[in-house]
């Protein structure tokens, strides 16, 4: 059986800012996401108490940081019981624009990233019993080159 393929979706951007809507709200998961990228030191953390950011303009810290959220969600799968339960994870990409390069706010056009949790459960002899998480208070804003954050 052959090895399956992969594609690699890379972004050359000038500016991203990770976001953590909501911290009180938040997933103990989403805390552990944010954590895990704020300790680095190239990113400038903006704290208000609905919303925190990081804001990062380095590309190495950029690559350093998506690193980050891969050993924790890697970890989070590696928590399931190999037995009982079968977790994945992946990136939900969107962004909207008008023919000026604007999205529907009037704020310069940019990329969106959110996680889609999946989490199969049950025993070889049950029928699975699948389930989607959208992790709604963590999310990345990839800026296009011209725009970044005021």
């Amino acid at each position: 059986m052959p090895s399956p393929q992969y594609s690699v979706l890379a972004f050359d951007t000038p500016h991203v800012t990770f976001h953590l809507w909501s911290p009180w709200r938040a997933s103990a998961l989403e805390h552990k996401l944010f954590e895990a990228i704020r300790v680095l030191p190239q990113g400038t953390n903006q704290d208000e108490p609905d919303e925190w950011r990081l804001q990062i303009s380095d590309t190495k810290a950029w690559k350093n940081a998506l690193q980050a959220v891969v050993r924790v969600l890697k970890g989070w799968q590696e928590d399931a019981d190999p037995h009982m339960e079968r977790r994945a994870w992946r990136w939900m990409l969107e962004a909207d624009s008008d023919d000026s390069g604007y999205d529907h706010n009037g704020d310069p056009v940019s990329m969106w990233g959110f996680l889609r949790l999946s989490l199969d459960r049950g025993r070889p002899e049950e029928p699975d019993k699948g389930e989607d998480i959208d992790l709604n208070g963590f999310g990345i804003r990839i800026w296009g080159e011209e725009h970044g954050p005021n």
